[in-house]
């Protein structure tokens, strides 16, 4: 058997694998994971049109000059060529320019940061439209969402109801980890005491994988979550569900649930304790301790003295519902 028909044979397998694998990042359900799919397929095209006529002029030129070919002609004084200069030197700026805008424009409209106008190709968002907000926390290993316009918080389990723009604000207890949903947009990482954002939004209903995307330790692997993306009965169906088979998220009950656990199941909850989202952004969940804002405003104050400063239960006002913005500085990650 020829080295050829060896090769043949082990590249079959890899070519049956990616035929029957469905590429979620080139046909993703999320108008924004939609749009940096273009930007992605756009680029890679374009930058085809350099590198296959490149690939394909190494063929004809060892092809055409081998030495055994004595019909060609040979110039060996030949040293320059005006035609081929321009060619070699203008096709390869013209699409680093083309690209570049491509890339600058894409990474500018879909910043994580920046509100959705559309949900949808020709389906501007209305104005009087609220976004869905989520509170996003990662855990050892494990993913705790708030909803506070709900009132309720959900372990490893995400739902939004299709062509509602979604508001994620994102942190993290004690680790570096990265939120990723394919289907729906580009990852964006989780930091302890600073906080991320990411608008999205999902547009056929279906369940989607989520995962983190960044190295986190022994649980890494199991740090995965579901996304299901519903109607919007079905979503108002699944609120009612959590809130009636949900426990309470009080602090003693998030010290439980913040120890380091693998394969965490679903975990509903009816009601969490006001402002416990930014307790956790501002690092001050356990009693005593100062919160990241109000050291923050001593030292913007000259560095007065931290005595006196009421207690961390005291001091963060968060609504009823839910949790307020937290003042602690923004992380922004493309």
């Amino acid at each position: 058997m020829t080295v050829k028909h060896l090769r043949g044979l082990l590249l079959l397998p890899l070519a049956l694998l990616l035929g029957g694998c469905h590429l979620v990042l080139l046909s993703p359900s999320g108008d924004v994971a939609r749009q940096q799919s273009d930007v992605m397929i756009i680029t890679t095209i374009i930058i085809a049109l350099i590198i296959v006529p490149v690939l394909i002029a190494i063929g004809v030129i060892a092809w055409r000059y081998r030495s055994s070919n004595e019909k060609v002609r040979h110039d060996p004084e030949w040293d320059h060529s005006p035609q081929l200069e321009l060619v070699v030197w203008a096709a390869p700026v013209l699409i680093i320019i083309i690209v570049g805008a491509i890339s600058w424009i894409g990474t500018h409209q879909l910043d994580p940061y920046r509100s959705l106008t559309r949900v949808a190709p020709g389906k501007p968002v209305a104005a009087d439209t609220k976004p869905l907000e989520v509170e996003v926390v990662s855990l050892r290993w494990k993913w705790l969402f708030f909803y506070p316009q709900y009132g309720i918080a959900t372990v490893n389990q995400l739902a939004a109801p299709v062509n509602v723009p979604i508001k994620f604000k994102l942190t993290s207890d004690t680790m570096m980890d990265s939120f990723f949903v394919p289907a729906l947009a580009g990852q964006i990482y989780t930091m302890p005491g600073m906080q991320t954002m990411l608008h999205a939004v999902i547009n056929k209903p279906g369940q989607y994988k989520g995962f983190s995307a960044n190295y986190s330790g022994a649980g890494f692997t199991d740090m995965r979550f579901s996304f299901d993306g519903m109607n919007p009965q079905d979503f108002k169906d699944w609120v009612a569900k959590v809130r009636a088979q949900g426990t309470d998220l009080d602090r003693s009950a998030y010290d439980q649930l913040r120890q380091p656990d693998r394969n965490a199941p679903v975990h509903y909850y009816a009601h969490f304790e006001s402002g416990l989202y930014t307790r956790i952004l501002n690092r001050c969940v356990d009693p005593g301790q100062v919160c990241a804002s109000q050291m923050m405003s001593a030292d913007a104050k000259a560095g007065h003295a931290m005595q006196g400063m009421p207690a961390p239960t005291d001091h963060v006002d968060a609504p009823s519902s839910g949790n307020a913005a937290a003042p602690a500085q923004a992380a922004k990650t493309h």
